[in-house]
């Protein structure tokens, strides 16, 4: 991830059509070699498959369990609702950022009242669902 690489599987035709709109050059040599020997690595990619989909039931056992609404995911994050006022999202984003976790806020989508969290290693999950509570006690406070 953090070179950036990612990859499709489609027909022809929509291959033809994303390659029409990527940008020039928008995978340097490294990051291909990094993407093509991680493909290769099929012992790694089980594993991580596994700690992911562990990640997915740990966090949204949290959000579930703190009465949150989320999307049931089938990827790397989840995407929950912070609150109900306009600003839940930034407010609750706020005060993650100020105890040192890092989500993504998606009221350029739309969503203002939503977050989206990644999945991370347990030990970062776990921080996340420490934090959030004492996040979403910012929502009651004048």
């Amino acid at each position: 991830a953090g070179l950036r690489v990612g990859y499709a599987v489609s027909s022809v035709e929509v291959a033809d059509l994303m390659n029409r709109v990527r940008q020039p050059f928008n995978v340097n040599s490294l990051a291909l070699a990094a993407a093509e020997a991680a493909i290769d690595d099929v012992e790694f990619l089980q594993q991580t498959y596994e700690v992911n989909l562990k990640g997915l039931e740990q966090i949204e056992g949290g959000l579930k369990f703190l009465g949150l609404e989320y999307v049931p995911s089938y990827g790397n994050f989840v995407l929950f609702k912070a609150g109900n006022s306009d600003d839940a999202g930034m407010k609750v984003f706020d005060a993650l950022q100020r105890l040192g976790v890092i989500v993504r806020p998606v009221n350029g989508y739309g969503l203002p009242q939503w977050l989206r969290v990644s999945i991370g290693l347990p030990h970062e999950n776990e921080a996340f669902l420490v934090a959030l509570p004492k996040a979403l006690a910012t929502l009651q406070a004048p």
